[in-house]
């Protein structure tokens, strides 16, 4: 029987790659077809579901291994010498230009994932990205055989009861007046946050005072957190900024539904859950349209080919005040999330992995 094992160089339970990676698992399993993950480190909750890289073992001849290519590693190296044939499955890497001049070491380590991911190219039978965008990189690096498949993540799941604490908090804001505003992401210089600020400073100006805007997501490094905190008190906003620091599931859900839009000003995406989420949370979303932002967007909301303060401000202002296109929205967020469901993402992915290991 073939086997397909999984290497990744982090397995962690709330993380997209950690989910789509055990979700797959489950799914060439239930195909026929056994599968394990091999992993440099893990998150405790998670251990069981996988094995150390180290337990690898000896390569067999009905073996094949896939990459889950995400961030520069050790495992690649242990990967690299594998005599197994091998698939890749690419969820973007940031530029090193993004990262490096607030924190060298992460530079390093994007930059030297890149390197990795042309090492393999000549040894890779297929290469799967989850957007298109992602598979011109690919390409770009030298793969041949590509194809596109949406992460293996049910981002339209039942979410979990709001933490009513949090959900109090953010409704007694509300009773002030004011819309509120949500990002949900790694606080990062390549998810540009300091932009978002620099919108609801516009907005508070021109449209609303009031308006509040809350950043959700763990911290990349100190160098950049403080640097955002200094700049949001020189504009006078710490009173309407929020960087909550990552979030359990209960808390995040209140803060998805105590939000008014949805907005992105990052400078490079892959995919981007969280565009995803808002939508099935019935947020709408407005979003600047660089790299695989507008591809996973689509029509379900308004995607801006600038991020200048005035525009985006303007745009988030349209969508606050008219209820005509949040409903229009709201419906092409129902076809863009059909599209985008986990069961049709999960077939199409085990159908490439059974047409690679036969060919």
């Amino acid at each position: 029987m073939v086997r397909v094992d999984q290497v990744i160089p982090s397995l962690a339970s709330r993380d997209a790659i950690g989910v789509h990676t055990l979700t797959l698992t489950d799914a060439l399993r239930a195909a026929g077809i056994e599968s394990d993950i091999y992993y440099g480190n893990c998150t405790p909750d998670v251990a069981e579901r996988g094995r150390p890289i180290g337990e690898l073992g000896r390569a067999t001849k009905d073996r094949w291994l896939l990459y889950q290519s995400s961030i520069g590693s050790p495992v690649f190296d242990v990967l690299a010498t594998r005599e197994e044939p091998k698939l890749v499955n690419y969820h973007n890497i940031t530029p090193a230009s993004l990262l490096a001049p607030w924190e060298p070491a992460v530079g390093y380590e994007v930059s030297l994932g890149r390197t990795q991911l042309a090492r393999l190219a000549p040894h890779s039978r297929l290469a799967v990205a989850d957007s298109s965008y992602n598979e011109q990189e690919l390409r770009d690096a030298g793969y041949g055989a590509t194809a596109v498949v949406p992460l293996l993540i049910d981002m339209t799941a039942a979410a979990p009861s709001p933490d009513l604490a949090v959900a109090a908090r953010l409704a007694a804001a509300k009773t002030q007046g004011g819309a509120d505003f949500l990002f949900v992401g790694k606080v990062s210089p390549h998810k540009a946050p300091h932009d978002l600020v620099k919108m609801l400073a516009v907005y508070r100006r021109l449209y609303d005072p009031a308006a509040r805007l809350h950043l959700v997501g763990s911290p990349l490094g100190e160098r950049y957190g403080r640097a955002l905190a200094a700049f949001v008190r020189g504009l006078g906003l710490e009173d309407a900024v929020t960087v909550t620091g990552s979030l359990s599931g209960p808390a995040l859900e209140a803060y998805y539904q105590a939000a008014d839009v949805f907005v992105c000003a990052s400078d490079h995406e892959g995919f981007c859950v969280p565009l995803v989420e808002a939508m099935g949370h019935g947020l709408a979303v407005v979003a600047y349209g660089v790299t695989a932002v507008p591809e996973t967007v689509g029509d379900a909301g308004l995607v801006l080919p600038s991020k200048e303060p005035l525009r985006f401000a303007a745009a988030v202002a349209r969508v606050v005040g008219d209820a005509a296109l949040r409903g229009r929205l709201a419906a092409a967020a129902t076809r863009r999330l059909a599209e985008l469901s986990v069961e049709r993402s999960t077939a199409r992915f085990v159908e490439l992995v059974r047409q690679a290991v036969a060919a």
